[in-house]
């Protein structure tokens, strides 16, 4: 089954579109790269009544395909993504409630990568039509790139929002356990980060956000680029010796 961004063809307020899709992120993850990229085992807990480690239960979903935009909170847009894998939603109720039992109010939903990113959504968002768990980009597996087993796609939320390289997803009744990656401060996670509403940061005017992260953005991408560039280059020259 496929859909797709019925607001495809609109760029949100302050985004520019990008003309590539590279590995992006916090400069603090440039060298920092998934410990199993293919396995996509991961755990489930949180406040919730027993935890379990995730392995075979995504091959019962409804598989979906969905072309969507992807937006960076750091203004560049990339169009026409198509993803592959199973509705958050469908996870949710077919797997977290029946299996862990989340307790009552235990909303606050933390996402952990391997690579030790950790950010935050609300339940209620999850739950839209387009929020995925995907595996695949394009009719392919995820690469490490890209995010590599497993990562969130919420077209609606700015990128930072979607986290890769899922090694564990927690359902909290409030944000105790949870804090943004440190040095980064608390003030750049907004705690829903909506496209559509510019939920960029908390606190700060947009204005100056969208001057910060513009200025910030080229050298964070050529950090990303020359990490993943040199870790190919070494499992290149690996593989070549063996």
């Amino acid at each position: 089954m496929t859909t797709t961004d019925k607001n495809a063809k609109a760029l949100p307020p302050g985004q520019v579109e990008y003309p590539s899709f590279e590995r992006f992120g916090l400069g603090l993850f440039a060298k920092r790269f998934p410990h199993s990229p293919t396995q996509k085992a991961f755990k489930i807990g949180g406040d919730v009544r027993s935890e379990i480690i995730v392995t075979s239960e995504l091959n019962a979903l409804e598989r979906v395909e969905q072309v969507s935009d992807f937006h960076c909170v750091t203004t560049w847009s990339y169009r026409g993504l198509r993803w592959g894998g199973v509705r958050f939603r469908d996870f949710y109720l077919q797997v977290v409630l029946r299996t862990v039992q989340p307790l009552d109010g235990a909303d606050f939903v933390v996402f952990r990568g391997q690579d030790g990113y950790a950010v935050s959504m609300q339940l209620r968002d999850l739950l839209a039509d387009d929020v995925l768990l995907a595996d695949e980009l394009d009719g392919k597996p995820l690469d490490i790139a890209h995010g590599a087993p497993l990562r969130l796609v919420a077209p609606a939320h700015y990128g930072y929002k979607n986290a890769k390289h899922v090694a564990a997803i927690e359902f909290w009744r409030n944000r105790r356990k949870y804090r943004f990656p440190f040095p980064y401060p608390d003030l750049m996670d907004h705690p829903r980060g909506r496209v559509a509403f510019e939920e960029r940061a908390r606190y700060l005017p947009n204005w100056f956000i969208r001057v910060l992260y513009k200025l910030l953005a080229p050298g964070a991408r050529r950090m990303m680029r020359t990490a993943l560039e040199r870790r190919e280059a070494a499992a290149s020259l690996k593989a070549g010796g063996t």
